[in-house]
């Protein structure tokens, strides 16, 4: 187990579609009808499930495919003390489709002892073995911010935080107290999933929502310091990767475009071991932007969605692949989705049979490039 890092060469993102098991525990849980040690008997038991059908797939990392969790990322800050779960009048408008409308509001100084994720992560650690390691992911310190203000909720952030360099210190220092927790727990992979990335790469986003009157690559530049202020100090042995997206909810998309406007930042600059890469289809754009990784740096191909059951052109793929080895040598590159199969609990527009065709489908494609 201690010489398997991520990434490997075909690969998944974190999330994993809920077992109706889990939807009905849940709902139950909601409505008062089941105590919280019972819905965590359930969850037990389903994400043992998940795991053993990880390690049938032939797949190296095993994780708990956020089934304790409603969202990809606010459960996570949720965890942090001095952040309220709160609900917005409105979710984020994706294409097409309005996502739920939870949020954070912070009540007070943001610290990270005592994370609920550490238990939850000791939970899939007892799962590893020669053959695989446990990852965990959470949201990146960049998506917190990006949450903090959110429309209306920057007035209270700033309410509260009224220094801001005093809240990216905070935010910084509960995700380094986080990890470090993580890492005594027996943590040795950790994915930050930042979709503050993708916003960035949309021209008409990002417009609509700055107005004009903030420049973008001033915003990059903090939320890159502050990622890697998060990171300052790691654990010697612990592996963390970013994966990057443009957002997926129930099979919708939020933005689009190419790497270009981030990648001088996020790709040059981002303190992390490898990037896990939306590239399914044309709203990423080009592998050019690659160019600008970091030498010994590995970046994960997203050339397989969750967002359709139709499975992709083996030779299409494998072309891509070798098309973006212009960009980074072959030996840098690995294989993934693009992204979860369901960021929040809602699920993507597949069934788990066609969800676990696509991973058999990864790793035979990763196979034939690089081989067994």
């Amino acid at each position: 187990m201690a010489a398997l890092h991520s990434p490997f060469r075909y690969d998944f993102v974190g999330s994993f579609l809920r077992p109706q098991a889990i939807k009905n525990a849940r709902a139950a849980f909601k409505a008062g009808e089941i105590t919280r040690d019972e819905l965590t008997a359930v969850e037990n038991e389903q994400i043992t499930l998940l795991i053993e059908k990880q390690k049938r797939a032939g797949y190296h990392a095993i994780t708990d495919g956020e089934f304790r969790r409603s969202y990809w990322h606010l459960d996570f800050m949720w965890g942090f003390h001095g952040i309220d779960e709160v609900e917005l009048d409105h979710g984020y408008y994706f294409h097409g489709e309005e996502t739920t409308h939870g949020s954070i509001r912070v009540s007070g100084k943001i610290s990270g002892e005592n994370h609920p994720f550490v238990e939850h992560f000791k939970f899939v650690k007892q799962f590893e073995d020669e053959t695989c390691v446990a990852r965990q992911t959470m949201p990146a310190p960049a998506q917190l911010l990006a949450e903090l203000y959110r429309e209306d909720n920057g007035k209270n952030t700033d309410a509260v935080y009224p220094d801001h360099e005093q809240l990216l210190q905070d935010i910084a220092a509960a995700y380094r107290t986080v990890i470090r927790e993580l890492y005594d727990a027996g943590c040795r992979n950790i994915q930050f999933d930042d979709c503050t990335w993708g916003m960035f790469c949309d021209d008409r986003y990002w417009g609509s929502r700055q107005n004009g009157g903030v420049d973008r690559d001033a915003v990059a530049a903090e939320y890159l310091r502050l990622n890697n202020l998060a990171l300052e100090n790691r654990p010697e042995g612990l592996t963390i990767t970013t994966h990057v997206c443009r957002g997926n909810y129930h099979s919708t998309w939020a933005s689009k475009g190419g790497y270009a406007p981030v990648a001088p930042f996020l790709f040059a600059k981002e303190n992390v071991d490898a990037f896990y890469l939306e590239f399914d289809d044309e709203r990423s754009g080009n592998f050019e932007p690659l160019r600008y990784v970091a030498d010994g740096k590995k970046v994960v191909l997203g050339l397989i969605t969750t967002k359709s059951p139709r499975l992709e052109n083996k030779d299409a793929v494998i072309a891509r692949i070798h098309e973006a080895a212009k960009y980074i040598p072959l030996d840098c590159l690995c294989l993934s989705p693009q992204c979860g199969f369901a960021s929040c609990e809602i699920g993507n527009k597949l069934t788990e049979l066609e969800q676990w065709n696509k991973l058999k489908l990864v790793k035979e494609i990763a196979e034939e490039v690089w081989g067994k």
